[in-house]
This record gives structure tokens, C-alpha cells and sequence, in this order.
């Protein structure tokens, strides 16, 4: 792997006025490329501080990206933090004026000239031309190292990586990227995979974990050394280990996969959401082409509503409570057989703040998927505010449904 460090430039950033997402974005740019962040900067609009830190970067790594700092004003200093570190005279570069000036003049406007010193770089610079915006990039060598300076916008400095950034790291370094595979887990902590990953070493991979509510993902690189055959083996002894709540790899959302497994069956859903208030129905359809699989959708909040539309009794609600095993079946068949789906997804419970009881305390849900073979239930008792217990509830139910579509359990 080789080794990059990350600059942002700015005293929004580290006043916290700016939330820095180049730092994140360009790693996800860079890793597949076989270049691995070793470090991340953020540095104010401070003449010295950058100095310092751009001496360091280069003893650090052989490729140095800088966001933030390219503009006319005053506090833009990146130009001159080069000149200062690096020993070169600053100037004005032909090249780059070009530039700024045919930019005002595609927007109808004549160069003001304060943007003049964005055209002022420091000696041996190579212009990057910014297409989407009046600051050009640029480039520089120093110490052995290959340093990118790009403007802090996130469009603009997106498109200088992909379009000039990206092509010139190709060029100088000859990459041999490992290869990664995100394997897409829901409903288990991380310690849980962990637990189940146990004593798992296979050389050649190297295991990570990253969560993204309401998944936890496994992040699993491979050396270039491994051959695909390897790769592959390793990724499934990692889903064997870890179940069937590893419900893909380097695939879509927990919805988009449902949505495909449902649809490559020639299968059905329809679904009548309680708690959830349909948020189940508008995870899967997101999904274009989910008018093959999604059939019909019942919010169902009150107890009138769910015995008109799914037949629940008084008799069951008095017994039982709406918030029980028996409503969320019946919420399942009935909506399953009303709407002649191959699937009825079947959700109640008590989303909160209020509505708690000692015995059903707020975050307890009932989930039921009606199907083929009969009816299997799920009792969670679930953390977290109103939005956080919708969204988990959700999850778990397109859970329970994936696995009732792909893995069939007993009713």
C-alpha cells in the first residue's frame, strides 16, 4: 500500500463551522487505487501552522493532498505556505491566469482583480485546470514527494480528483491495489460478529468493522497476492460464520436486497405497518422496479383501522393488547390474503415517547411474516427515541422477511 497524507485548510474547520467532508470522501477515492490515509490534518488560516505541517506531511508519505486555501482573499494562504516550506519564489503563472480569466469570461464577467493572486504560485508548479470553479489546483515535487493542492469546495475538488488528480497518481506510482469486499450485516453488534469471526486468520486479509445504522458492515482486504478463488473462499467462510444476518456482499441496502431476492423468485409483499407508520413499505421502495415485488401497504395506527382492514378482533385486542404476537400475525395473514401476495409483513408496537406499560414498555415490537409455509413471529425490545425504535423496527422486519424469502424457517 502506499502512503497519502490529508491537509484541510480553513478556520471553519476548525472552529467547527464547516464539517469536512473531503477528508472522508477521498480516502474512499484513493483506497481501491491501493493508497492508504496514514494521516488527516486540519489546520487553520495560519501562515506558520501550515508550514509545519506541510514539512511534516512529506517525511510521512509520498503523496501529500491539500484541500482548502486557493481563493483571492487574505486568509487564502496555500500558495504562499508552499513557497515558505519548500524554498520556492512565488510568481505569477501565465498558465493559470488563462484560466481564471476564461472563467469570468464564460460567466459574462470581467476578472476582478483581486483574483489575480490565485494565478500567483510557487516556482515548478504544474496547473491543474479547474473546470468548475475560478481557483485552479496545482501540484508540486518536494522531498521526494508528490504534493496536490485543491480547492476546499466538495464539487470542485471531487471533480479535480476524478478528472486530474486520479490520472496523474496512476501515472506516477504503479499500483497494484488489493482487493476489499464489504460484507453487509444486520441485527448483530459488532462484538457479535467478532465473537463469531472467533479465531478466523487467513492470511492475506486483514478484517474491519465499520457501522452504518441500521447495518454493521465487515470490511475484509485482501493482498494482490491472493487469487480470486481465494478471495472468494475467505468471503464465504466469513458468511458461514457469521449466519444468515450477513445478507450480502458489496451489494445495496437490507431494501434492495429483499426487493432483488423477492423479485428474481417471482415473489410477492404487502405489508401492514403499525409503529413503523410505513416505513418498512418506503425502504423497499426506493428501489427502482419495485412495483415487480411491492403490492400494497396499510398504515394502520388505530385499533378501528386494523379491524377494518385486517379483521382484528375486539375480542384479540382486549385479551392481548395491540401491541402482541397475536395482532402482528393476524396483521400478516390478513394483509398477505387481502392483497394475494406471496408475503404479508405484519408490524406493531410502541414507538414512544409514550404508551408504556411495565409489562410492554416503550421500544417493545411485535413483527410477523405470513408466508408459504405459515406464519413466523419476533419480539424485540428495542433502545433509543421514537425515530431510532422506527428505524431499528424497520430493520428487523425486512430481516425477518429476507430470511423467511431466502431461508425459509418453520412457522
Amino acid at each position: 500500500m502506499h502512503r497519502v497524507v490529508l491537509l484541510a485548510q480553513g478556520n471553519e474547520l476548525t472552529t467547527g463551522q464547516t464539517v469536512d467532508t473531503n477528508s472522508n470522501w477521498i480516502p474512499e477515492q484513493l483506497f481501491p487505487l491501493g493508497i492508504e490515509v496514514v494521516r488527516v490534518v486540519t489546520v487553520p488560516d495560519d501562515l506558520e501552522q501550515l508550514v509545519e505541517v506541510l514539512r511534516d506531511a512529506v517525511g510521512r508519505a509520498p503523496l501529500v493532498i491539500s484541500t482548502g486555501g486557493l481563493g483571492p482573499t487574505r486568509d487564502d494562504l496555500t500558495a504562499e505556505a508552499v513557497a515558505a516550506a519548500f524554498e520556492r519564489p512565488l510568481a505569477l503563472d501565465t498558465v493559470a491566469l488563462a484560466q481564471v480569466e476564461a472563467r469570468y469570461a464564460a460567466m459574462g464577467r470581467p476578472m476582478p482583480a483581486i483574483n489575480r493572486k490565485q494565478a500567483v504560485l510557487p516556482g515548478g508548479a504544474l496547473v491543474h485546470e479547474n473546470r468548475w470553479g475560478t481557483a485552479p489546483a496545482f501540484s508540486v515535487q518536494a522531498h521526494g514527494a508528490h504534493l496536490f493542492f485543491l480547492p476546499g469546495v466538495p464539487r470542485e475538488m471531487r471533480s479535480l480528483m476524478v478528472a486530474e488528480v486520479i490520472p496523474h497518481i496512476q501515472e506516477i506510482f504503479a499500483l497494484r491495489a488489493p482487493r476489499r469486499r464489504i460484507v453487509r450485516v444486520i441485527g448483530l453488534g459488532e462484538s457479535t460478529i467478532e465473537m463469531r469471526l472467533g479465531d478466523l486468520n487467513i492470511p492475506g486479509m486483514s478484517i474491519g468493522f465499520r457501522t452504518k445504522m441500521p447495518e454493521n458492515q465487515v470490511k475484509l482486504r485482501f493482498s494482490p497476492d491472493l487469487s480470486e478463488s481465494e478471495v472468494e473462499s475467505a468471503v464465504r467462510e466469513v458468511r458461514r460464520r457469521i449466519g444468515w444476518r450477513a445478507f450480502g456482499v458489496d451489494c445495496g441496502d437490507l431494501g434492495e436486497v429483499v426487493g432483488h431476492s423477492l423479485a428474481e423468485r417471482e415473489q410477492t409483499v404487502a405489508l401492514a405497518e403499525s409503529c413503523t407508520a410505513g416505513a418498512v413499505t418506503a425502504w423497499l421502495g426506493r428501489t427502482p422496479g419495485a412495483s415487480r415485488y411491492l403490492v400494497e401497504s396499510a398504515v394502520l395506527y388505530a385499533n378501528e383501522a386494523k379491524t377494518r382492514t385486517c379483521g382484528v378482533s375486539q375480542a384479540m385486542l382486549t385479551e392481548h393488547g395491540a401491541v402482541s404476537e397475536p395482532v402482528a400475525r393476524q396483521l400478516a395473514e390478513a394483509i398477505r390474503a387481502r392483497a394475494g401476495t406471496t408475503w404479508g409483513v405484519g408490524i406493531t408496537g410502541i414507538a414512544g415517547p409514550g404508551g408504556g406499560t411495565p409489562e410492554k414498555p416503550v421500544g417493545t415490537v411485535h413483527i410477523a411474516v405470513a408466508g408459504p409455509t405459515g406464519t413466523v413471529h419476533q419480539q424485540l425490545r428495542l433502545p433509543g427515541d421514537r425515530g431510532r425504535v422506527q428505524s431499528l423496527a424497520a430493520a428487523a422486519a425486512l430481516a425477518l422477511l429476507f430470511r423467511s424469502v431466502t431461508s425459509p424457517i418453520e412457522a
